[in-house]
């Protein structure tokens, strides 16, 4: 039995469970929000399964069919009116007080979720109901740049995408110039980190005998890929994009290759931004490449600095950065000339403070939450690489100039060290890199101590 199968078993318990679905309390041509609303308060009071898959059928249907206003007040519905219920709460708590047991400890639990969550699971029922539910987040995502109050109706989906799509439900799948072509065109189309231009360039990235290409699925998404990690073979550690993706370069015998380079890495779903798959991802593709080609000895990235460029324009601007020393501010000017990328002369003068920064950027910048500032730092420090190499310039085309002035960085998968970097960051918020890198980044500046106050006691979970 294959996910085929299961999705056309669903199909039809859905067509002949709509017959059994009284049409009547709702009007049928109306797609508005509210009319919405009643349809899932339907959802969660029925109990029959055909009943259950035919009506999240239909909710998804009409969801499909709003346009962006009642999109809004759907959203908006499920934040006001599919939240916890506070007096069912209340009656838990009293329980709970009445007999602190594992059975008052469950009940309360259960009344805290909220009623969102259970209408989520049962919209799952629908035949390609993951797929519709990953599509509704990125709506949501798209409407949470304005109204940023519908985070706890995005946290239920985070909350329940983090368990359907945990690692163990991904499948790693070699993808190859015979893979169905649906499949090849939604490389193309995810492709994130540099565009693939048409069918050619596509087939020159997987078809070489040097190059390989991998993907993860999930059964509930056939043939649409989560995450996909293009790899290239070669002697030695590279420092630029530009050989890798050379049209006409001539391709290297696989036997002569030592070293693997994942040159580039996409998230294709955007409707599960910020939903880990877990850790060890490449850890998997690693060990799948050395199945395959057991002489090589070093797998490292060719990684982007999405976030550079906007960190070094802020330190630019601050006069008393503890990221930039003076001089190096002034040398660094030259960076608002509107080819400098074309002057020779800047490029050799502009090398040294890049790299000095870079080197600042990656061992002191932080966010709130104390994690590296860079994403693409986060995502491999979190799988256990090491930072072994900063390049400049690695990447002079439009994108690579705009989002990090052509920085580019080589992280180290060492199979030994793997785990241990990985329980460092876990655990210390640690970026684990070479000595290279460590001894010319600027010390961070020691924070101001707080001022001395009782924190309240954390609430029961």
């Amino acid at each position: 039995m294959n996910t085929s199968f299961f999705g056309e078993l669903l199909q039809t318990i859905s067509d002949r469970g709509r017959a059994l679905i009284d049409r009547r309390r709702v009007d049928p041509d109306t797609a508005h929000s509210e009319s919405l609303a009643e349809l899932c308060e339907q959802l969660l009071s029925i109990r029959g399964e055909a009943s259950e898959v035919a009506l999240a059928r239909e909710i998804l249907a009409r969801y499909d069919e709003l346009t962006i206003g009642p999109r809004i007040a759907f959203f908006e519905t499920l934040l006001l009116r599919f939240g916890p219920d506070r007096t069912r709460i209340e009656k838990a708590i009293e329980a709970w007080h009445g007999s602190q047991s594992e059975e008052t400890a469950s009940a309360l639990h259960m009344q805290c979720e909220p009623r969102r969550q259970e209408l989520f699971r049962r919209l799952n029922l629908a035949p390609q109901g993951t797929a519709a539910l990953v599509r509704m987040r990125e709506h949501l995502l798209d409407v949470m740049v304005r109204r940023p109050e519908l985070a706890p109706v995005d946290s239920d989906f985070r909350h329940l995408f983090a368990s359907w799509f945990n690692r163990g439900f991904l499948v790693l799948r070699h993808i190859d110039w015979a893979t169905s072509a649906s499949v090849l065109e939604k490389i193309i189309l995810y492709e994130a980190v540099h565009q693939i231009h048409d069918w050619n360039d596509l087939r020159a990235r997987i078809d070489p005998p040097d190059r390989r290409c991998y993907a993860f699925f999930h059964p509930a998404l056939v043939d649409d890929p989560l995450i996909f990690v293009q790899v290239a073979l070669t002697r030695e550690i590279p420092s630029a994009i530009a050989p890798i993706l050379a049209p006409n370069r001539v391709p290297l015998d696989p036997d002569r290759a030592t070293t693997a380079v994942f040159y580039s890495i996409s998230n294709c779903q955007r409707g599960l931004a910020g939903v880990t798959f877990g850790n060890f991802l490449i850890k998997q593709v690693v060990a799948e490449i050395s199945r395959e080609f057991p002489r090589l000895g070093t797998y490292v990235t060719l990684s982007p600095s999405p976030g550079f460029s906007k960190w070094l324009k802020t330190e630019r601007a601050t006069i008393d950065s503890a990221g930039l020393s003076e001089g190096d501010r002034t040398i660094l000017a030259r960076l608002d000339q509107d080819d400098w990328w074309t002057d020779q002369a800047a490029l050799t003068e502009l090398r040294d403070p890049i790299m000095r920064a870079a080197a600042t950027y990656y061992m002191t910048g932080r966010d709130r939450r104390g994690l590296p500032i860079d994403p693409v730092a986060r995502f491999h420090l979190g799988n256990g690489a090491r930072l072994e190499r900063l390049n400049w310039p690695a990447d002079l085309s439009p994108r690579g100039r705009d989002q990090s002035y052509g920085l580019m960085v080589n992280y180290l998968y060492d199979l030994g060290d793997i785990e241990k970097n990985h329980e460092a960051f876990a655990e210390t918020r640690a970026v684990i890199a070479a000595s290279a890198v460590r001894k010319i980044a600027r010390p961070a500046r020691a924070a101001a101590p707080a001022p001395a106050k009782v924190e309240p006691a954390a609430p029961s979970a």
